[in-house]
């Protein structure tokens, strides 16, 4: 579809998905109006680009509304310190969610809701999860989004407001900068170029599914203007490989150890286990660009 003078609202644009949604969606054409919490814009969003600070929480007034496509990024992660900040989690990533569509069910002409799910909404498996398998939140976080999911449909039944929503698994790679995503492979890096051991946890036989930020914004950004993704959830598709074989490829690289620990007590409890997404759904209505794969990304990254 035609992106020329197509409009993108991104609330959440510092975060690391949602600078290099503004950065990519700027280069295909759209008109991006970028948001965020913080009083600066990340250096990486353009100086064209509208910037505004913004709270999920209560301030809407400013907010571009009349728009194609309403990007909601403005969520906060984490899986422990849910427990302890409880109320914030709640706040921020389901209140807000809701105020942002009590605000778009009011509007005749209403823009598509692209939204960001987790992995952690699955309970891990040995197989590959399609998007209707079985779910489990074991953190606060985790049930955010699985809440979060619920309403997008409510209010997609209630209302007509449209919305795609991509789970994604383990983000890694940048499109120009030195910063990582606060995942999986941010961590194992960080330890890495430090000088420091990459610890795993058990054996380290857990997988994941791993996805160049490149190729997240592609997916998102051509599978969301077709008329079939419309209230929709796809798995972000990607490769696989185990915790063990992530930390030894990283460690190689920078003449560093990988070690073994036991678990620990609440961090066995709340581990999802091998989530490895079936991305035969995304698949099967657009071409996913290939060309950065985790091997060639490591090449390049010392």
């Amino acid at each position: 579809m035609e992106s020329k003078h197509k409009k993108c609202t991104i609330l959440g644009a510092n975060g690391y998905l949602g600078r290099h949604l503004v950065y990519y969606l700027t280069q295909k054409g759209y008109h991006v109006y970028a948001y965020d919490i913080q009083s600066e814009r990340n250096p990486n969003i353009p100086d064209n680009v509208f910037y505004e600070q913004f709270d999920i929480c209560n301030q809407y007034e400013h907010v571009r509304f009349d728009v194609d496509y309403l990007f909601v990024f403005s969520g906060i992660t984490g899986t422990k310190n849910g427990f302890d900040s409880y109320k914030t989690f709640i706040e921020v990533n389901e209140i807000g969610l809701l105020n942002i569509l009590s605000k778009v069910k009011e509007l005749e002409v209403k823009p598509k809701i692209i939204f960001p799910s987790t992995r952690l909404v699955y309970k891990g498996q040995d197989f590959p999860l399609q998007e209707d398998a079985e779910k489990e939140a074991k953190t606060v976080y985790a049930a955010n989004k699985l809440s979060c999911e619920r309403y997008l449909n409510m209010y997609a039944n209630g209302f007509g407001i449209p919305y795609t929503i991509y789970r994604i698994c383990v983000p890694y790679g940048n499109m120009f900068d030195g910063d990582f995503s606060y995942g999986t492979v941010g961590a194992f890096l960080n330890r890495a170029k430090s000088g420091g051991t990459i610890t795993l946890y058990g054996d380290g036989s857990v997988q994941r599914t791993l996805t160049h930020v490149l190729s997240i914004c592609q997916q998102i950004a051509d599978s969301m203007v077709l008329d079939g993704s419309e209230n929709k959830i796809y798995n972000i598709t990607g490769e696989t490989f185990s915790l063990k074989e992530l930390a030894e490829k990283i460690a190689s690289i920078y003449g560093t150890l990988v070690t073994y620990i036991p678990w620990n007590e609440l961090d066995w409890k709340i581990e999802s286990g091998s989530t490895v997404f079936d991305g035969k759904q995304i698949e099967s209505i657009i071409r996913v660009d290939s060309q950065m794969s985790f091997n060639k990304w490591l090449e390049h990254i010392k």
